[in-house]
């Protein structure tokens, strides 16, 4: 949250309505909220008992290998990097939540009153902005590790249950951890296959059916990748590419009515987002002990 601060949304009041709907998501009034993903907490961590083993599990992001909220954003503001991370590019987000819609685990959240969407409205989908962990896509492009593996080896040491690193070499080290333990791994083949690994004592099945008594949305269920299912998704994205042009068409009507200095800002801006890029090439994984990890007293 420290790290990310200056990226949390600021909306403007009033906040409007999603049109045609008469609500909205609004979550900049409960901005302390940390048991819960939010636009304003993109991590939380899960507490339950298992077997007699209490459990803390960090959910955020699982950045999968072949992310279906990135394929089929029709906005085109979603973009799997070869560090691994699943990025949202909140100057083309139009809070549509097709991304949450999609995802296996409903990750994504929406803050409305914010972003392109203000600019454009009414559209005939958006409303918004979708935020979620990006693996600190910055970061690690700086050739610096995620911040939250960063805090954990700086508190913990050698006793950190947060790893980072190559997947390929993190799911060597998770293998060798779990025949060590007996323990099971999830995220290795879930949706086939994500940048974020656990690895747990406990089967997750079982770990998956006591949060489902505590009715949580965020589950260990087993995971099917929606992408497999072409024609669930078809008759729901038709309308995906016209959004997409009448939104590139809108934002260009918006930027003739902006001055010279502005236009030239926003062309810098283009200029340089296509300029910029992952500095590592293989996938990055994590590795989460979560039956060693306890609440710090």
């Amino acid at each position: 949250r420290t790290i990310n601060q200056k990226r949390f949304p600021e909306p403007k009041e009033p906040i409007k309505d999603l049109w045609p709907q008469k609500t909205y998501d609004d979550w900049s009034k409960k901005r302390e909220v940390t048991d819960a993903l939010t636009p304003y907490n993109w991590t939380t961590v899960q507490r339950v008992e298992v077997e007699g083993e209490e459990l803390f599990i960090p959910r955020r992001c699982m950045h999968c290998d072949n992310p279906p909220c990135a394929s089929l954003c029709p906005f085109g503001a979603l973009n799997k990097y070869s560090d691994g991370s699943v990025v949202t590019n909140h100057d083309l987000c139009l809070g549509g939540a097709k991304c949450k819609s999609v995802c296996p685990w409903h990750i994504p959240q929406r803050q409305s009153g914010v972003g392109l969407y203000l600019k454009l409205q009414p559209m005939p989908a958006g409303g918004g902005v979708m935020y979620k962990c990006d693996l600190c896509h910055d970061r690690i492009k700086n050739s610096q590790i995620p911040a939250c593996v960063e805090a954990c080896e700086k508190r913990l040491g050698k006793k950190k249950p947060l790893f980072f690193g190559e997947r390929e070499e993190i799911l060597k080290i998770a293998h060798e951890r779990a025949k060590e333990i007996s323990g099971y791994l999830y995220g290795e083949k879930e949706n086939g296959g994500t940048a974020t690994l656990y690895l747990s004592k406990v089967p997750f099945d079982k770990i998956d059916s006591k949060l489902r008594e505590k009715k949580v949305s965020l589950l260990f269920g087993k995971i099917e990748n929606p992408l497999r299912d072409v024609n669930q998704w078809a008759k729901g994205f038709i309308l995906g590419p016209v959004v997409s042009v009448l939104g590139a068409v809108g934002f260009a009507l918006y930027e003739r009515k902006q001055s010279a200095r502005l236009r030239e800002a926003a062309s810098a801006g283009k200029q340089n987002a296509s300029s910029s890029g992952p500095t590592l090439r293989d996938y990055k994984g994590q590795v989460v002990h979560s039956e060693d990890k306890k609440e710090d007293k």
